[in-house]
């Protein structure tokens, strides 16, 4: 099991088109990618151009597969709105265990 929590800050006058391609990203990885078990996107309560992915998939190969989805290249032609790169953090999840949670029902 590998989550990923991403931190991102975007440029404000591109928020449209950032949250249009993280939800189809989000969206698509939930749906269509058996080995992602959790996309969610949020955002801060503090600073609305600061948003973070907390993101779990069910091991490294399914990583690699949610990066040669049609939806990820969504994701990926926005990168621009971005102010900064990207902030990732690899984790492993303890609490709940996979087979208590993660797993797809």
């Amino acid at each position: 099991m590998l989550a990923l929590w991403v931190k991102v800050r975007i440029k404000p006058e591109d928020r449209e088109r950032f949250l249009n391609a993280i939800e189809a990203d989000a969206l698509g990885s939930e749906r269509d990618e058996p080995g992602c078990l959790r996309f969610n996107v949020l955002r801060d309560q503090q600073d609305q151009n600061v948003y973070y992915f907390f993101e779990v998939y069910r091991d490294e190969a399914a990583l690699e597969a949610h990066r040669a989805a049609p939806h990820y290249a969504v994701w990926r032609a926005a990168a621009d709105t971005l102010d900064g790169p990207a902030e990732a953090t690899r984790c492993q999840p303890i609490f709940p265990s996979a087979s208590q949670y993660w797993e797809k029902r």
